[in-house]
């Protein structure tokens, strides 16, 4: 390998599945490729759903024996989720996830404390039952010396150092986003003691090397840094969107959709309360204005329940199913926990007067039609809310496979989908890795060399776009 290409090991965890990815990154070449994929499968003990999180961070030390030597590693991750520490650093159980129904009715009781509209105002943060604010207030903090986040918690296991990365911290509704601080008003207001979670860093802060017993189980040469990246996998997929300039729109597709805007301020008005978008922290003092749509999350259900059906077979019946038969809110809490999912979305049509979906294929293009539909909500009302007009639509993650996905979207937002990279998160927590280390400039540097280097699709929108608007009103009741 060329002294001047340089290779950096991404640990990118998401909801189902966890990977170490390897990016080989030069002056004029970035090239991805997978070095471990494991399951993320959490499991329901008595006490209710817990994260693996051992299991984990054995696929982490797996993955990054199968990567080889690398010149530093990242790790980002879902958000809100957490670790609690004894006095001794020791792990005080497994972290809860963010859909067991612990947090149910505890938003109500901090807004009798905070009301909701000052609370967003100071925060910048769409409700989601499981903010860490939330569960916080609803955890039993007793024995806790120290709050990490998922992939702080993982940096800590590797490194033995402590730190609480911002972009991460963004999503805990404890930040003041015009400041890119603590809020210490609100955490005392609502009794979260602050002195829980460890120093703040930047993304491309140092954030220690592997530990001599980390390096002896994977057979790395010390000394490798771990560098803070976007550690929030949205702040890294963001990151790589191959956009040029400002005018453009993204949705982060996964198991959520996050659909929406990089600014360069936040939106704090009451009206962008109302519609439920966050203002979430991303690289070099952006924010990312977006809203949480419930994503492939409704597909992936119901594909367990089916038995795991051939996708290359669903998805071709689905496109010939009529468009726009029937849709669902994509973003509605019904759908946020697991099971029956079918049969609750059925159950939503048949409350809102619309046919009911009874095939795999029917019930697949209710729910790809309504995510279109909740994309295109959600960008119009971003444009709206922000004053800030785009002419494109990125689309990155997993659902850039979804080729009926890319295009439904386009066409409900009638703008012109690019769809990739696909393992976004990953590239993004490359670049900034590489950033750190002097081989990228900044960050429309990188992403004008992941327009060169990655392989891009573009969806032109087709049809009428009266046909949305109508299922849009349809929806809404109108």
């Amino acid at each position: 390998m060329s002294a001047s290409v340089k290779s950096y090991a991404a640990v990118d965890l998401g909801a189902s599945s966890g990977r170490v990815m390897v990016g080989r990154v030069g002056p004029d070449s970035l090239e991805l490729s997978e070095a471990h994929r494991f399951v993320n499968r959490p499991v329901r003990v008595p006490e209710g759903l817990r994260w693996d999180i051992l299991s984990l961070y054995g696929g982490v030390l797996d993955g990054l024996r199968a990567a080889g030597q690398v010149d530093s590693v990242g790790i980002d991750s879902w958000a809100v989720d957490y670790g609690l520490l004894d006095a001794d650093g020791a792990l005080l159980g497994n972290p809860v996830h963010y859909r067991d129904p612990r947090t149910e009715g505890v938003a109500q009781k901090v807004w009798a404390t905070v009301p909701a509209p000052e609370l967003y105002a100071a925060t910048g943060l769409q409700y989601a039952p499981f903010n860490t604010l939330y569960q916080l207030v609803a955890d039993r903090l007793s024995g806790a010396q120290r709050l990490l986040l998922i992939p702080d918690l993982l940096t800590y296991w590797l490194t033995g150092e402590q730190g609480t990365e911002l972009t991460n911290a963004s999503t805990t509704q404890l930040i003041d986003p015009r400041t890119r601080a603590w809020s210490y008003d609100i955490a005392e207001r609502v009794g979260i003691d602050l002195e829980l979670f460890a120093p703040l860093r930047q993304p491309g802060d140092p954030a220690g090397l592997l530990r001599p017993e980390v390096l002896e189980e994977t057979g790395l040469r010390g000394p490798v840094p771990v560098t803070a990246v976007g550690s929030h996998d949205t702040a890294s997929a963001v990151a790589a969107v191959p956009a040029a300039g400002e005018r453009f729109a993204y949705i982060c597709t996964g198991t959520w959709s996050l659909a929406g805007l990089e600014l360069d301020a936040p939106v704090l008005t009451e009206e962008s309360r109302a519609a439920n978008f966050t203002n979430e922290l991303g690289l070099d003092g952006t924010v990312r204005y977006l809203r949480n749509i419930m994503g492939l999350w409704l597909l992936q259900e119901c594909v367990r329940t089916w038995g795991d059906p051939d996708l290359g077979e669903l998805l071709p019946a689905a496109a010939k199913v009529p468009a726009l038969r029937s849709v669902v809110d994509a973003g509605d809490a019904m759908f946020l926990a697991p099971g029956r999912m079918p049969e609750r979305i059925a159950e939503a049509c048949r409350a809102s007067g619309q046919p009911v979906p009874v095939s795999p294929a029917e019930v697949t293009r209710c729910i790809l039609d309504s995510l279109a539909l909740a994309h295109r909500k959600a960008v119009d009302d971003a444009q709206r809310l922000a004053g800030h007009p785009v002419d494109v639509v990125h689309v990155v993650g997993g659902g850039t496979r979804n080729a009926l996905l890319c295009q439904l979207t386009a066409d409900a937002c009638g703008l012109p989908v690019v769809a990739g990279p696909t393992e976004a998160a990953a590239l993004g927590n490359v670049l900034v890795q590489a950033r750190a280390h002097g081989l990228v400039s900044d960050l429309a540097g990188g992403r004008e060399l992941l327009t060169r280097t990655q392989p891009l699709t573009r969806y032109e929108p087709q049809g009428e776009s009266a046909r949305w608007r109508e299922a849009q009103a349809r929806l809404a009741g109108d």
